[in-house]
């Protein structure tokens, strides 16, 4: 039997296909772009079609023989007509998906009020139209809190960066997070069962946010002051968190609307349906996702994802601009690449952060991401992976990176490390490629030229310097995190 998943570079898809393959099934991944999955420990034990739900061919490739299948996708970065793009997509699945045994959907908590927000009215929609069209379970899950998700990284920057908050009075409505362990293990237990409609799944605390912001505060031993305001629109709201926290705006929105409204699940049916699942506590959750930072062993971060933006690759050289800086290291190829896939992150970029500071902010002024996205393991790097403004674009242990640019610049750009053996040391190679965009791209390249002299000039020297203090040792291989034992791993 084979089981297809859809949204597999996603936070869920991800870490679901990791267990699925675990358990020995047959797994299929419908992906827009096969090359963002490199590096998983389970690359070469799936099956990949590369499409999406709005190309009918490819959504029928993927289908064709399954008998069950993951629905794990959303339009909600794609712009203001991501309510009809859920809604194409979603018919898409049902008329290619006519055979399937069974869909399982994970979907959103929907409050009982009459302005339920765009998003979570199109998750809701989204399941109506599946339900009408195919065998169904609907999970309808509140706040997933879990290492790398977008709603405890909202929590987790807030409570860390302000000592004092005013917040909106709704931060005291009740909501009922869930851990991601959880929502993990009923999606995998699904499959035992006959389709099932709406399940409501939610952990075992019921509270307000700022009741989620004061117990992560106890986890990490901060102490913080939450006052309750009676103004703050949501949408205000989201835009302070995209200034404070790594989430962007466009996530935000949704994660603040989720809890404009009290959002408890009614999990009287998941609690007769899955008698042998109890839900762990908000604070468990809490600390489970601080113990998996702490041992650098996060599974996927909300920002895996393929967003909606345009993708690119580096493939024809022509009507490239580059900029090349070499460096002899006397070091290992191995130290040299170890050395400069260190870069970003809580780091930095090793020479002049604070322009490289100065650049993400402006870039975040524009609608950029900046350099609030981190990277998900300060050592290692895979294919699609988000390094502050940067994607990780090829990754060739011990020789090669490059990473793509998704800041806002006029253009296409890349940043490339080549690690060449020479005599007892290394070449480094430090590459920028930049392709224009009219004549505005051009000046934007040439007026930067010189700020790229010293910047790129310091920043290829001090990795050679820390590629000589690196050990002399074999690299490890660079795979993504490997659940462990099941039921201990998936927090």
């Amino acid at each position: 039997m084979t089981v297809l998943v859809t949204g597999a570079s996603g936070y869920i898809g991800g870490r679901l296909t990791s267990r699925l393959v675990e358990r020995g099934l047959r797994v299929r991944l419908l992906v827009r772009d096969p090359r963002r999955l490199r590096g998983r420990w389970w690359e070469n034990d799936v099956e990949m079609v590369q499409g999406d739900l709005f190309d009918f061919p490819s959504l029928e490739r993927a289908l064709e023989g399954v008998s069950e299948a993951y629905y794990l996708v959303h339009s909600m970065a794609a712009g203001a007509d991501f309510e009809e793009r859920d809604r194409i997509a979603a018919r898409n699945f049902v008329h290619a998906g006519a055979r399937l045994r069974h869909c399982i959907y994970l979907g959103g908590l929907v409050p009982p009020a009459n302005d339920v927000s765009r998003h979570l009215q199109s998750r809701a929609d989204t399941g109506e139209i599946l339900r009408d069209g195919l065998p169904v379970t609907e999970f309808r899950a509140g706040p997933i809190v879990g290492s790398g998700s977008a709603s405890f990284e909202m929590v987790r920057y807030l409570t860390e960066r302000l000592p004092f908050m005013l917040a909106p009075r709704w931060i005291i409505n009740e909501v009922q997070p869930i851990a991601v362990r959880d929502v993990l293990t009923y999606l995998l237990e699904a499959r035992a069962r006959e389709p099932m409609g709406i399940v409501d799944i939610g952990g075992a605390d019921k509270l307000s946010f700022r009741e989620m912001l004061r117990q992560y505060g106890e986890v990490r031993g901060l102490k913080r002051i939450i006052i309750a305001a009676p103004v703050l629109a949501p949408s205000i709201a989201a835009l302070w968190i995209d200034k404070v926290t790594p989430i962007p705006r466009t996530v935000a929105e949704p994660l603040v609307e989720g809890i404009v409204h009290p959002v408890v699940a009614n999990t009287t049916r998941a609690r007769e349906l899955f008698p042998d699942i109890v839900p762990m506590g908000y604070k468990t959750a809490v600390e489970r996702a601080v113990a998996r930072m702490t041992e650098r062993a996060v599974e996927s971060r909300w920002s895996d994802a393929l967003g909606a933006g345009e993708s690119y690759e580096l493939t024809d050289r022509e009507g490239v601009l580059e900029e090349t800086r070499a460096q002899y290291v006397d070091a290992t190829p191995e130290q040299v690449f170890r050395a400069f896939c260190k870069l970003g992150g809580d780091q930095g970029w090793l020479a002049w952060n604070f322009l490289w500071r100065v650049r993400g902010f402006l870039d975040r002024l524009v609608g950029g991401p900046g350099l609030r996205r981190g990277r998900r393991n300060p050592e290692q790097l895979l294919p699609g992976e988000a390094v502050d403004f940067w994607r990780v674009e090829i990754v060739e242990p011990p020789r090669l990176l490059r990473l793509r640019a998704e800041m806002r610049v006029p253009g296409k750009a890349w940043l490339q490390f080549t690690a060449i053996p020479e005599g007892q040391g290394t070449r480094l190679l430090q590459t920028a490629l930049f392709a224009p965009r009219g004549l505005f791209g051009l000046l934007y390249w040439y007026a930067m030229y010189p700020a790229h002299l010293f910047i790129f000039g310091d920043m290829v020297r001090a990795i050679a310097k820390l590629a000589r203090s690196e050990p002399a040792t074999a690299l490890p291989v660079p795979v993504a995190p490997r659940a462990r034992e099941l039921g201990a791993s998936l927090r």
